[in-house]
């Protein structure tokens, strides 16, 4: 229905949309855009998650693959149908190789490819909207961009996204964009299935690394994401924000074999 949607309605982008995190996002930034577009190289489930959400008035699903310029410039330009861009969530993303040791070539490029140059293109797709808009670009970045968890091509192109944020809020905070970063921590979603298959405890094993002595979830990051793109966020840019339960603070179980204290 976006030709008979205003122009003028303001539009949040999420990719990655069909996932659990993307859906969280979407649900949360329906409630102050007008209009919510669900961008995942699944159209289908991206549609089914629009769909369950409210319907194509309010939340709308498209197939794009990020990693393709092209398929990029074309849900932008539906974007520009719907309304005017004010919010972009680069959420998608993926892992491959668990080691350096198991990295091909191939595996590094395609975690480069969707982990950080897809927020490249999306970003310089909608730019001239988000400096319409004066927007906010929120990147979903992760812990592993900050310190050693595993996946370490996955972990390099988050750390390069978090550089990218930065570029972003400075060079464009002039146009009034401000360019923002999430970054959690273990959350409990459809990415995780095989880990814990192959493992039913691997949820309350990450646990014990936690301050807080739980996992994040999809709602935790949703609710950050919908704090960097309102106004209360109106000053804060350039920023990396974990939402990772405590993790990259420390650990207690190190802190305790460190002090020798029984407090920790």
């Amino acid at each position: 229905m976006a030709q008979e949607i205003s122009s003028r309605n303001s539009v949040a982008i999420i990719t990655g949309a069909a996932g659990d995190i993307g859906g969280a996002i979407a649900r949360r930034l329906g409630e102050d855009h007008e209009v919510v577009l669900l961008v995942d190289i699944d159209g289908d489930a991206a549609a089914r998650v629009a769909q369950d959400l409210g319907g194509e008035d309010r939340f709308t699903g498209v197939a794009c693959d990020v990693t393709d310029a092209a398929s990029v410039e074309a849900m932008a330009a539906t974007a520009a149908q719907l309304g005017v861009v004010r919010t972009l969530v680069n959420n998608a993303g993926g892992a491959c190789a668990a080691s350096l040791h198991e990295a091909t070539p191939e595996t590094w490029r395609l975690d480069s490819a969707l982990n950080l140059e897809a927020a490249f293109l999306c970003f310089r797709a909608v730019e001239a909207a988000l400096k319409e808009s004066r927007g906010a670009v929120i990147n979903i970045a992760s812990v592993n961009g900050i310190g050693v968890f595993g996946h370490p091509a996955y972990s390099a192109a988050k750390a390069g996204l978090l550089h990218l944020t930065r570029l972003i809020a400075v060079e464009y905070g002039k146009f009034g964009i401000r360019a923002n970063a999430v970054a959690p921590g273990t959350v409990r979603t459809q990415a995780w299935e095989a880990r814990a298959a192959a493992n039913p405890q691997v949820f309350e094993e990450a646990k014990r690394w936690y301050p807080l002595k739980r996992i994040v979830d999809a709602e935790d990051v949703a609710n950050a994401v919908h704090f960097l793109a309102s106004p209360k966020a109106s000053a804060i840019t350039g920023v990396c924000l974990p939402v990772d339960c405590g993790l990259t603070a420390g650990q207690s179980e190190l802190a305790r074999t460190f002090s020798q204290s029984g407090h920790y």
